[in-house]
């Protein structure tokens, strides 16, 4: 019997200094078309004026907004986890915000996303980790890795600042570490539908 590609169409962006500039560069890449929904974690401080849809969707062919709790999670759609919210995804794929405890020292936090996703859609997560500060994203990765589902990590020497990315390479081994340019085509084709 032949392999079977899964159907990966739940992507996951993680990311803290320089994220918005990386995140811009990947979304304004993204066709109309893109078959996946997009959710996004950039650590942001509670006070932030929650400027980040509108700076990022000036640049997006797909539609950019904060997440609201209890919305259904669409494809073609980026979700922005809203500052001092964690995002997560419950198993009616609707997205949640919880005001729960920072993770390594941030809230909104990349694992707290990733690892709930994983649970819920397991082999169809495609997991992100961009330029950043601190270790956020590498558990998370590991979770997804772990269900199946994909890693793909930022090349450290692309990075403005390169934590992030080298402790989700050194701690989850991901699938592809790619310079930033690269990921926008890598998406496209990982979410391209099983022929």
């Amino acid at each position: 019997m032949a392999n079977i590609k899964p159907v990966r169409d739940i992507v996951l962006i993680g990311a803290s200094r320089g994220g918005l500039d990386a995140l811009a560069r990947i979304t304004s890449a993204l066709p109309p078309d893109f078959p996946a929904a997009v959710l996004v974690v950039i650590h942001t401080l509670a006070g932030s004026p929650g400027l980040l849809d509108t700076l990022v969707g000036k640049k997006s062919s797909l539609p950019v907004a904060y997440a609201e709790d209890g919305e259904p999670i669409k494809q073609g759609r980026i979700y922005l986890a809203p500052p001092d919210f964690h995002l997560t995804v419950s198993s009616a794929a609707t997205v949640s915000l919880e005001h729960s405890a920072k993770v390594r020292h941030s809230r909104p936090a990349a694992d707290v996303l990733f690892e709930s996703a994983a649970a819920v859609f397991r082999e169809r997560v495609i997991g992100v980790v961009l330029t950043g500060g601190d270790h956020d994203g590498t558990d998370g990765m590991n979770a997804i890795r772990a269900a199946g589902g994909i890693g793909i990590v930022q090349s450290p020497s692309d990075s403005l600042d390169p934590s992030m990315p080298s402790s989700a390479i050194t701690g989850a081994q991901p699938q592809f570490v790619v310079m930033l340019d690269e990921i926008p085509k890598l998406l496209i084709r990982l979410v391209s539908p099983p022929t």
